[in-house]
């Protein structure tokens, strides 16, 4: 492997490739290039390491370690422990490995993954676990294997500093592509009026300062062979932390909401710059600030009768914002186009579907109002 070259491979959230390409892209990451389920980007290993730091929309970075072709399990067999495994996995760390293939000679999963499992054990003695926490993935299509490792470890949503969740949270990494979405760049105030744990104002805030999305976690990549200490904690240090006047507003009707904001802004360390109240929808107010971005992700009504009642918050959301926030533009998050219009915004074309735990969601957007 050209230690240079390395092929790193972005997961998106589906339907969110698009703004995770611009970012690495913003991110100086080389190639960058849409492809089906995420973004192909090409570097050394210190890039899928500041991957795995900087980007905000990643779910996880795999590093591509190779491909082959086989059509028999002989020949995987065969083609595994010739592998030079050394190269990235320790003989010390445990691995669990993970199989998939379709379209392809090879449709036993399970026996190509026990060819894969026993290269690794025989050919550099890791321990194979299912409970280990570093994943070689090998997929199998059209005869094509290709071998990944999952150099993140828990997905990346999971900042290290959130503890407390409201009910039905939207994902860190959702929440930062749809602000990108909606042309945020950390220059203007948010405001989110149904925040819950705080999600979109707690990376509205972190985003303006440029804190990394990663700083307070570990990674898979630190049980990687060709990891370095030192280096890695002089990049985890060189963050450049911005000075901002701006502040960051989330408010919510529900009072353990708001505690729960205000601990995760704080363990966050963005809570000089964010200010959480409970407040119903109806009751909110522009803050004494210049005009930026209201983004909320209102209930979407998984039952039967529940429609009725939120056409009438999101009537009473789109009121309230058309007549009190003058300049401001509204991103809104839901499952429901008949809900996005019940709060009569002058909508934009919506945005693409994206796949929320199986729920279909997409982004409406206004320009600035009125």
């Amino acid at each position: 492997m050209e230690k240079t070259d390395l092929e790193i491979f972005l997961v998106a959230t589906p339907g969110l490739e698009a703004p995770l390409c611009s970012e690495a892209i913003r991110l100086g990451f080389a190639g960058a290039k849409r492809v089906p389920g995420g973004v192909s980007v090409r570097g050394s290993m210190q890039d899928v390491w500041r991957a795995n730091l900087q980007l905000r929309g990643a779910n996880k970075v795999l590093l591509r370690l190779g491909s082959f072709p086989a059509v028999h399990l002989a020949q995987l067999d065969k083609r595994a422990r010739k592998f030079p495994w050394g190269e990235i996995l320790r003989p010390d760390v445990p691995v669990r490995v993970e199989a998939a293939s379709r379209k392809s000679r090879i449709y036993h999963a399970g026996a190509a993954r026990q060819r894969i499992e026993r290269a690794i054990s025989e050919t550099l003695g890791a321990p194979i676990s299912q409970e280990a926490t570093l994943r070689v993935l090998l997929r199998i299509e059209k005869d094509i294997c290709t071998l990944s490792v999952d150099s993140s470890g828990e997905a990346l949503h999971k900042r290290g500093h959130k503890v407390a969740v409201a009910k039905a949270p939207m994902r860190e990494t959702m929440a930062a592509m749809f602000l990108s979405e909606c042309g945020f760049d950390g220059s203007e105030p948010v405001l989110d009026p149904m925040c819950g744990s705080g999600t979109f104002v707690i990376e509205a805030a972190e985003m303006a300062v440029g804190m990394a999305p990663g700083r307070s976690r570990k990674f898979a990549f630190e049980d990687l062979a060709n990891f370095d200490l030192d280096t890695w904690s002089k990049m985890r240090t060189e963050t450049v932390i911005n000075e901002t006047d701006l502040v960051f507003f989330g408010s919510d009707r529900n009072e353990g909401a708001i505690e729960a904001a205000s601990a995760n802004a704080k363990r966050a360390g963005v809570d000089t710059i964010t200010r959480f109240q409970k407040r119903a929808v109806n009751d909110i107010r522009p803050p004494d600030s210049r005009p930026g971005l209201v983004i909320v992700n209102p209930p979407y009504g998984a039952r039967i009768g529940d429609e009725k009642r939120l056409r009438s918050l999101y009537g009473s959301l789109g009121k309230v914002l058309m007549s009190g926030f003058s300049g401001w533009r509204v991103g809104i998050v839901t499952s429901n186009q008949s809900l996005a219009r019940s709060t009569r915004l002058p909508l934009l074309p919506p945005g693409p579907i994206v796949d929320h735990g199986g729920t279909k969601i997409r982004l409406y957007q206004t320009g600035k109002l009125p």
